[in-house]
């Protein structure tokens, strides 16, 4: 029986090769080759580099050693512990500046797919600390960037920054507000946020001043619409806020925190409409995403959010107007390569191009330092 895993089954049949095809190609019998994709015999290196070159591919990708569970490893608890003593839990592991951090992945809200997981978590010796069982090969200590924050686009920067800069981008969804405070414990490398300050009439630099204990550096991602996600076709003949009031219209909320929120409740200030005159404000999702679906599905007459999940979920949107998205960075973690590339990526019109697809983005400024 071979030592190695091997994935040339699913390699061969992505290349649309069957067993004596391949074989033939790579100048062995089919009997080696089946013996060889089998795990019954051991390819000479020869042999494995003929196999890698006709599928286009590494002799790593084709072999592996035996997987090999990891020793165990303590992290700090992202959260308040999730888990029970007999009862691990899926956890991403980053490395963010010295500091090894443990976020669980149940529980967190859904963000449309299940995240692939580092490993399995439990308590630790302290409440603030976890006992992480890593799985084989963990990118921890690879070019991965952590980011928080609530914008939808987030999933096709990341698919961007892979195949442009080969670096793993993890995303946490947070609002804006508790995306700075997670940048603040040390919990990220990279905060998004949408928040308006009344007092000096501009976004997000103010709220970075106030919540964050050292420099960072602010920089547009974009300018996007934001407002009222109804049905298909408005069967409720929502026009605005002032609607919110009206019986028979129920709505579905972001949370405390959150720059859609703040956008919604100063429009309904504005207006004279009071939270409790609105069916449905104390309901709260927890991201864009799940605020269209839930609209979509019946569960709400009217959410608020931004355009691109209002599109994505086939609805109609009313705007309510018009916000900066920006990104933060700590200052001690620009000259990082990841942080680098991801700003690189930023000034990409392919990146921008893809964004601006989603609707209702405009990246004219992406990537521009906003001035302090």
């Amino acid at each position: 029986m071979s030592q190695l895993e091997t994935s040339l089954r699913e390699k061969r049949r992505e290349a649309g090769l069957s067993q004596e095809a391949l074989a033939e190609a790579a100048h062995i019998s089919r009997q080696a080759y089946a013996a060889i994709e089998h795990s019954d015999a051991t390819p000479s290196t020869e042999v494995a580099l003929r196999l890698a070159q006709v599928l286009h591919t590494s002799v790593e990708d084709l072999f592996q050693l035996p997987s090999q569970e990891t020793g165990g490893i303590e992290a700090e608890w992202t959260k308040p512990s999730p888990a029970l003593p007999d009862t691990p839990v899926r956890v991403r592991v980053d490395r963010v500046g010295d500091r090894l951090l443990a976020t669980p992945l149940q529980g967190s809200g859904i963000q449309h797919i299940l995240s692939v997981a580092d490993g399995i978590a439990t308590p630790g010796p302290s409440q603030d600390i976890a006992n992480v069982q890593l799985w084989p090969v963990s990118p921890q200590d690879g070019a991965r960037l952590v980011a928080v924050g609530c914008d939808p686009a987030t999933s096709v920067v990341a698919s961007y920054l892979h195949s442009d800069q080969q670096v793993e981008l993890v995303w946490h969804e947070e609002s804006s507000q508790q995306a700075l405070e997670q940048l603040a414990l040390g919990h990220a490398h990279v905060a998004g946020c949408h928040l308006f300050d009344e007092a000096t009439d501009a976004y997000n630099t103010p709220w970075v001043e106030r919540l964050l204990p050292f420099p960072a550096t602010v920089v547009t991602f974009c300018v996007w619409e934001q407002g009222l996600m109804v049905a298909h076709g408005n069967p409720k003949q929502i026009r605005g806020v002032e609607d919110l009031a009206r019986p028979g219209v129920s709505m579905v909320n972001r949370g405390a925190g959150s720059g859609a929120r703040a956008l919604l409740d100063r429009a309904m200030a504005k207006a004279g409409i009071g939270p409790e005159l609105a069916a449905g404000y104390a309901r709260e999702a927890s991201g864009h995403l799940v605020v269209a679906d839930a609209v979509a599905a019946g569960l709400a007459d009217v959410g608020v959010g931004v355009k691109a999940a209002a599109l994505a979920a086939g609805l109609d949107f009313i705007p309510l107007g018009s916000e900066r998205y920006d990104l933060v960075i700590p200052n001690h973690f620009l000259d990082l390569a990841p942080v680098q590339q991801l700003l690189h990526s930023l000034r990409r019109a392919g990146l921008r191009s893809r964004v601006e697809a989603l609707g209702g983005y405009d990246t004219t400024n992406m990537g521009i330092p906003v001035a302090g």
